[in-house]
């Protein structure tokens, strides 16, 4: 495996923890261990679309963080450590994901070929519905609907990462035409720029804020703006407008509008986003 794969640990018992020491310094991976269950979840938020696996323990700890990620759409491949097969999994561990993999460090050898596995099974993962014949504005009609779509398209950004740091052939992001804005009908596209300016509104707003999940939110905005082919000018256009109306909005309050030139980090860290994903669009060979 190439040395930059990025592997997240959460093993709570100290002496499971030194072993599983022991076994990664054979490898070359690049790992971050996590001393606690807040700890591992932040870290996991942050570096969510950097991490190829996740191994934790077979505890409670593990399992209520893995229920946290969950009811975050984070969904990574993951690898259960278990010190024997006489103890049962827990169940929130085994129902993360279907691809959930166990490992048994008191009978196995190769950590090496089990994070393989776990990677491979996730890779395989069907997705909860398809949304390739429904267009964007349906799906965000629905907030069940756009919780699956959401997480779908985390699982496809997540898979062509995984496929082309592990060497799978000719994988890129596929995506149906259909759904792209200049193909809406006049009032829908108008009804789809309207929620992604909200959206994007919702961003500014918290930019600068404790909100933990402003990077998710990013995340979903990127991903909605790429599969309907939105351009970076149009983000450009979106940002502008929306800095235009906070500044008219201060100075009838009578107060200094100089604090917006600071959002412009909003609009490079989205921008980035954004053209990475057009980037990993681009197959290999052009």
């Amino acid at each position: 495996m190439p040395a930059q794969f990025l592997v997240g640990v959460f093993v709570p018992t100290e002496s499971l923890a030194d072993l599983l020491h022991q076994l990664l310094a054979q490898q070359t991976f690049v790992v971050s261990w996590s001393h606690s269950a807040s700890d591992f979840i932040d870290w996991v938020v942050s570096n969510r679309h950097r991490i190829d696996c996740l191994i934790v323990q077979a505890s409670p700890e593990a399992s209520q963080a893995l229920d946290d990620l969950v009811d975050r759409d984070i969904l990574l491949p993951a690898l259960v450590l278990s010190l024997s097969k006489d103890r049962p999994l827990a169940r929130s561990l085994d129902s993360y994901h279907e691809a959930v993999t166990t490992f048994y460090v008191d009978v196995a050898e190769n950590l090496d070929e089990a994070i393989r596995q776990a990677v491979d099974r996730y890779l395989q993962l069907p997705t909860e519905r398809k949304f390739d014949d429904l267009p964007l504005a349906e799906v965000a009609d629905d907030d069940s609907d756009k919780r699956l779509f959401l997480l779908s398209l985390q699982q496809q950004r997540l898979t062509v990462k995984l496929k082309e740091r592990l060497d799978y052939v000719g994988v890129y992001y596929k995506r149906n035409q259909q759904n792209f804005s200049r193909h809406m009908s006049p009032e829908e596209r108008q009804e789809f720029l309207d929620k992604l300016r909200q959206d994007y509104q919702r961003i500014i707003l918290n930019y600068f804020s404790d909100d933990s999940n402003i990077n998710q939110k990013i995340d979903d905005f990127v991903n909605v703006a790429f599969f309907a082919d939105i351009s970076v000018p149009k983000i450009v256009e979106i940002h502008m407008e929306l800095i235009d109306d906070f500044s008219k909005q201060l100075q009838l309050e009578g107060r200094n509008d100089g604090i917006l030139a600071d959002y412009r980090l909003t609009l490079i860290d989205v921008i980035a986003h954004l053209c990475e994903m057009y980037r990993r669009s681009i197959p290999r060979d052009m």
